[in-house]
Order: C-alpha cells, then sequence, then structure tokens
C-alpha cells in the first residue's frame, strides 16, 4: 500500500497550498489526501492543486468531506448536503482521486425525539443515492467509522451493517485505526470488513480522547491492525492524519515523525517496501 498524508496537517504552518503539496513530497510520502471543500475554493485553488500535485509525482488518493447533514431531519438541508457530496465527488474526478472520504455524524437530541431507526434510515437513503453518484465516475465512497458514542457508525458491527443496508458496492469502509482503538475494537473484528474496505488512516491517541498523533506518540498497538489490513488486499493508500503540533513552529518535524514512524511500521508489517 502506499503511504499518504492528508494535507491539513499543513494548516498551521501559515503557507500556501503548492508549499504544503512539496513538502509532503520531500519528506517521502508516496500520495495525498486533500482536505477542502469545492463550494469554499476558486478554480484557481483547483488548478493549483492538481498542478502541484502532478509536478511533484504525488497522486491524490482521496478528498475528506463531512456531512452530517446528510442524516438531518430536514429535507431541504438533506438536498444541500446531497448536492454538496456530488460536487466533492466532481472533484475527486477531477483530481484523478479514488474514493471520497465520508463522515456523517451522530444521532441527535440524544437518540430521543427522532427514533434512531429513522436517522440510519435517512442515512443509508442519502448514502445509496450517493453511491449511484460516485459509481457513475467510477469512483468510491469509504466511510469513516467515528469512536463516539452517539456516531451513526462507531464500531465495525454498525458499519458493517451500514454498508450492507446500502448494498451498493461503490461504498465501503475508511479503517481508522485510532478509532478503532478509542471505540475498543479488537484487530480481529477486521476481517469482517474484508471486500468492504477501501481506504485507511492512520494516527494515534492516547487511549481516552481524540487525539490524532503521529504514531509513537500514544498507546495504540499498531502492528495487530496492520496485519490485518495486509489481510484485507485494500488496494489504496495508509493516510496519515495529524491535528496540530503543539509547537506549530516545528510542524515539519511533526509531520517528518509520523512519515518515518508509520513507514517503519509498514515495512515491517509487509504493507510497503
Amino acid at each position: 500500500m502506499r503511504l499518504g498524508l492528508i494535507n491539513s496537517a499543513w494548516a498551521q504552518a501559515g503557507r500556501g497550498t503548492a508549499w504544503g503539496i512539496a513538502k509532503t513530497k520531500e519528506i517521502g510520502f508516496d500520495s495525498i489526501d486533500i482536505f477542502t471543500d469545492p463550494l469554499d475554493i476558486d478554480i484557481r485553488e483547483r488548478q493549483l492543486i492538481r498542478h502541484e500535485c502532478d509536478r511533484h509525482g504525488l497522486p491524490i488518493v482521496s478528498l475528506c468531506c463531512v456531512a452530517t447533514g446528510l442524516i438531518d431531519f430536514n429535507p431541504s438541508v438533506q438536498r444541500f448536503h446531497l448536492e454538496r457530496c456530488e460536487a466533492f465527488l466532481d472533484l475527486v474526478y477531477e483530481f484523478g482521486g479514488q474514493n471520497l472520504l465520508l463522515v456523517l455524524g451522530e444521532y441527535i437530541w440524544n437518540q430521543e425525539v427522532i427514533p434512531p431507526v429513522e436517522q440510519w434510515r435517512t442515512g443509508v437513503d442519502n448514502c445509496r443515492r450517493l453511491s449511484d453518484y460516485a459509481e457513475s465516475l467510477g469512483l468510491q465512497i469509504a466511510l469513516e467509522l467515528e469512536p463516539f458514542p452517539l456516531s451513526l457508525v462507531n464500531n465495525v458491527d454498525s458499519i458493517a451493517r451500514f454498508i450492507a443496508d446500502v448494498g451498493h458496492p461503490a461504498l465501503g469502509a475508511n479503517i481508522d485505526i485510532s478509532h478503532l482503538a478509542l471505540a475498543n475494537v479488537p484487530p480481529e473484528e477486521l476481517p469482517r470488513l474484508s471486500g468492504k474496505a477501501f481506504h485507511v488512516h492512520i494516527s494515534d491517541c492516547d487511549g481516552v480522547k481524540h487525539g490524532d498523533l503521529p504514531p509513537g506518540r500514544g498507546v495504540v498497538s499498531f502492528e495487530p491492525y496492520l496485519e490485518q489490513i495486509r489481510e484485507l488486499g485494500i488496494p489504496g493508500a495508509v493516510s496519515i492524519e495529524l491535528e496540530y503540533s503543539p509547537e506549530p513552529d516545528k510542524i515539519e518535524d511533526w509531520v517528518r515523525e509520523a512519515y518515518q514512524s508509520t513507514a517503519a511500521l509498514m515495512k515491517k508489517c509487509g504493507l510497503r517496501d
């Protein structure tokens, strides 16, 4: 598998998009995931991203999209988010990417007022519509498992059930290793996602709170997860997801540290030369 970086890691650097892309290549990454919003950038930024990634030989694998409105109870909100997600898929296609990383969000009002089964059904129906559109573009949607108690999909059981309910080949799972650790999901459950996993995120945490730290700075035991991921044979990338460095002026060191520790883990587990 390729080793990638979500370019939001450079957000605190105070430099332009092109600088972050160049640094990603300089450090040694094989690919890049883009964190942006097609409704917030103009044609110049779109062309800059594509040109700079091509110039540095960094294929764009995935775009990240948070679309909690897909499970909102208001039809107008759902329609907006469907159109927004379609714009994201158009941008993935324009960038020559593989998948849209999709975050659905959480049940509202503590699973009261609106029956949880209704919010689940809304998410399934809207994701089925998006999957049809993704398939028409030759793309995939990788659904993110979020480790929070009220997340719509927060463990292997719920994400496998959601994928089965959607029942579309274009919809699969993103495997986020720190999210699995936070949700107390053992590596042995990952074979349940065989043939249904499209992408991987990797970061560390303290075992209690979402952290997105460089691997090695927290408590996650990565090797058992990576060994299971190797067996799944995912034809994509392992992308590092980082939050802000506690020392903003040393963000390059933060990213480089994450690259080195992850590269070593992937090599040890037979995922990368």
